[in-house]
């Protein structure tokens, strides 16, 4: 496996920092992930050694605001810049690997960021990866989180509430829970802008659901405490693209990626893959 770092500039000049893994030869296919709020680009090793080690690349942002990347943490002024963000990303992986078939990955509030962009710009992509979404929030927006960012979001729009984020809600691991909080990257702090925001760009990507045109695959651990997965399973239903997959993880968290059994999780993820590659370049 290879790995490389850089950093790629995105609106406002700002050079975000990423992250790539590469197989020995030629790719498969490449996947670029997206991570949720106050994660970063390095916490996603169980995908990256799954792929990479079946012949796919893959690529990790830090979004601005996180992880390497440059921005009180946490923070936007409108929601576009995610989409400049993720612009710039996918160009810089279009130029690496010209010709690839190339998906997009988003998890949690990343998952998201990535509905948000692809209902906008499927353009140049072979189909999108979605995983516990955050459609209906029960860990994070809190009534009085909602109404501060409501309120404050045009007075103050940097201030800055704390995200109560239930670190033992993400996954059955309790080695991963450790390392999450433990990690000098990760961080549990969000504006009132931010906040307002993907309050406003959860509601647009509802709304368009039925104007989605990429092949999706929606993963969902089914014990939740974060993320309903009864928010997924509306959203899927909502969803009028034929070329749709719903996968409930029996008795899975937040992350899926991270529970025990992940492995299954990532099957279903590379049986995505395979099967919207060209008919040409399958196994």
């Amino acid at each position: 496996m290879e790995h490389t770092e850089d950093t790629v500039e995105s609106a406002g000049g700002l050079k975000l920092y990423y992250q790539a893994w590469r197989p020995p030869g030629q790719p498969r296919t490449a996947v670029a992930i997206i991570h949720g709020i106050g994660e970063h680009s390095g916490r996603f090793k169980n995908i990256v050694d799954y792929l990479v080690a079946r012949g796919h690349a893959v690529y990790a942002l830090d979004l601005r605001g996180h992880g390497r990347s440059p921005g009180q943490r946490g923070h936007l002024m409108s929601w576009s810049e995610y989409r400049e963000d993720v612009k710039a990303f996918l160009g810089r992986i279009s130029t690496r690997e010209p010709g690839r078939p190339l998906f997009l990955y988003g998890h949690s509030m990343g998952g998201l960021v990535v509905l948000d962009y692809v209902l906008r710009h499927p353009e140049g992509l072979s189909g999108t990866i979605i995983s516990g979404p955050p459609f209906e929030s029960v860990g994070v927006a809190t009534p009085l989180l909602v109404a501060s960012a409501r309120i404050l979001s045009r007075l103050w729009p940097t201030f800055a509430l704390d995200v109560p984020l239930e670190a033992e809600a993400l996954c059955r691991d309790r080695e991963r829970i450790t390392q999450y909080l433990g990690d000098p990257l990760v961080h549990r702090r969000c504006s009132v802008r931010w906040a307002a925001e993907a309050l406003d760009a959860g509601a647009w990507v509802k709304a368009h659901a039925a104007e989605l045109r990429l092949p999706l695959l929606l993963l969902h651990g089914e014990e939740d405490r974060i993320n309903t997965a009864a928010g997924t399973r509306r959203f899927f239903e909502s969803v009028s693209y034929p070329d749709k997959t719903l996968h409930l993880v029996p008795g899975g968290y937040h992350e899926p990626h991270s529970d025990p059994g992940y492995e299954q999780v990532l099957q279903r993820v590379e049986e995505h893959l395979l099967s919207h590659m060209p008919e040409a370049a399958r196994p």
